[in-house]
């Protein structure tokens, strides 16, 4: 029976590591979810029959619960909530793998049996599954708006999370070597609270990072779980999620050209620059179009390309840009969609809104494809985004976000702009499109100005 529980085991894996590949596009990313949830749902079933589990009506209880509590928020949570959602279920990875963890601590009837490897795997477990938990629900927070989504800082900052987190070193050193229940529950409200002191100095403009980043801790901590349980493939799913996140990780960073130090600690985005602010205390003056001025440019062009940012997601408008791309392309125009990597509060953010609005996927192009495309568009209409278009970034060599890849907006002939404010973006830095010449503001909620576009556009 064995050697049918590791194949069983082993389908499961190839089945995760297909649905990783799978989702590293958004025509087969679908699918990849649902490969990778057939495998876990039979390393579940394996590991239950295996472990000759007595009383399977509690496992399907949890199983049902489980299920009823996902579909539910599944179903109800709006497109815009799914960024803090996302590290939602990254903490509750995290939850799981502590529970796991003090679990086991409890379990054995003798602490004193304790092996240097219990006490090792088990404290490695409680580090990473704590700071998951707490560091998630704090993204979560900012998120949502339960916390400011500006970076929170105080005096000496770093120096106290440094001598907090030598602490919980020590703490873990003196676990394994004398292993005791006081020490195990001072150990584990150390790492939650080091968790929270991790996270609230990042900025919103920072929350793919973040994001990505806590997927790669809760598939540590599940890791580290599997060593606790001495479930293989807990093992190996943990070390393939925290594989995958931690490179997200490095391609986000890669996209902002921040490192991961600068990211964490940097406290990004605390300082705004006034909007409008010009050199000598001059003010720019950024020109205001009126539906008119923005439908005919439309109505007219041959070639544009709409660029969604944080805005788009907060308005619920991808449907109307869909509408008016569908508008534009009957009257012969060509429409494509410039998705930058950090555009919005998660990794692929900006994908996944455009998905749910059943825009085409071979109209979506990243940074690299679409940037030399700018020059020949006659109308770039850029809905919500801000810092990913941000020419200082480019072109000034003091700006904190200097060498950051951007998308060359101020290249295309006309620039739209639909926002409601000239407010600088997450990185709270001013953005000098919005006062170019050949730039028209439509200050509006981008729900309501595209509604007003589309009607204007229709006229023509």
């Amino acid at each position: 029976m064995e050697i049918v529980y590791a194949l069983a085991y082993l389908v499961a894996v190839v089945l995760f590591i297909i649905g990783l590949m799978r989702m590293s596009s958004p025509r087969t990313a679908r699918m990849g979810n649902l490969l990778s949830a057939v495998g876990m749902l039979i390393a579940i079933v394996v590991t239950v029959l295996q472990q000759e589990v007595l009383n399977y009506v509690m496992v399907l209880v949890g199983l049902a619960i489980g299920a009823l509590i996902g579909g539910i928020t599944a179903r109800s949570i709006k497109m815009i909530q799914m960024p803090q959602w996302v590290g939602m279920y990254n903490g509750l990875g995290g939850l799981a793998s502590l529970l796991i963890a003090v679990s086991d601590f409890f379990r054995l009837d003798n602490i004193s049996a304790f092996t240097t490897v219990d006490s090792v795997t088990i404290v490695i477990t409680i580090l990473i599954g704590a700071i998951t938990l707490s560091g998630s629900l704090i993204a979560y927070a900012k998120l949502e708006g339960l916390l400011s989504a500006k970076p929170i800082t105080y005096k000496f900052q770093n120096w106290w999370n440094l001598i907090i987190f030598v602490i919980i070193i020590a703490l873990m050193v003196y676990l394994i070597l004398v292993p005791n229940v006081p020490m195990m529950i001072v150990l584990t409200v150390l790492t939650l609270i080091i968790g929270v002191l991790l996270v609230i100095p990042i900025g919103g403009a920072d929350m793919p990072v973040v994001i990505s980043l806590l997927n790669s801790y809760s598939g540590m901590a599940g890791c580290a779980a599997g060593f606790v349980l001495g479930d293989s493939f807990l093992i190996i799913s943990g070390a393939l999620v925290g594989a995958a996140g931690l490179i997200l990780t490095q391609v986000m960073c890669k996209a902002m050209n921040r490192s991961l130090t600068n990211v964490m600690f940097g406290a990004f985005g605390a300082t705004v620059q006034k909007a409008g602010a010009g050199a000598g205390g001059t003010e720019k003056v950024a020109r205001e179009a009126t539906v008119e001025d923005v439908g005919t440019i439309l109505g007219y062009a041959k070639s544009v390309i709409f660029v969604p940012g944080y805005g788009l997601a907060t308005a619920q408008a991808q449907h109307l840009v869909k509408e008016l791309a569908n508008l534009l392309e009957a009257k012969g125009a060509d429409v494509k969609y410039a998705i930058h990597p950090v555009a919005g509060r998660m990794p692929g953010h900006m994908n996944v809104l455009l998905a749910e609005a059943d825009v085409p996927y071979d109209k979506l192009y990243d940074l690299d494809s679409i940037n030399n495309e700018f020059e020949r568009a006659d109308a770039a209409v850029v809905v919500g985004a801000n810092d990913v278009l941000n020419p200082v970034a480019r072109d000034v060599k003091d700006s904190p976000l200097y060498g950051m890849p951007i998308l060359n907006v101020d290249k295309a002939k006309s620039v739209i702009i639909i926002k409601r404010s000239l407010a600088p973006g997450f990185a709270g830095i001013d953005n000098p499109i919005f006062y170019m010449d050949k730039t028209m503001m439509y200050f509006r909620d981008a729900k309501k100005g595209l509604a007003e576009i589309i009607e204007e556009v229709k006229t023509l």
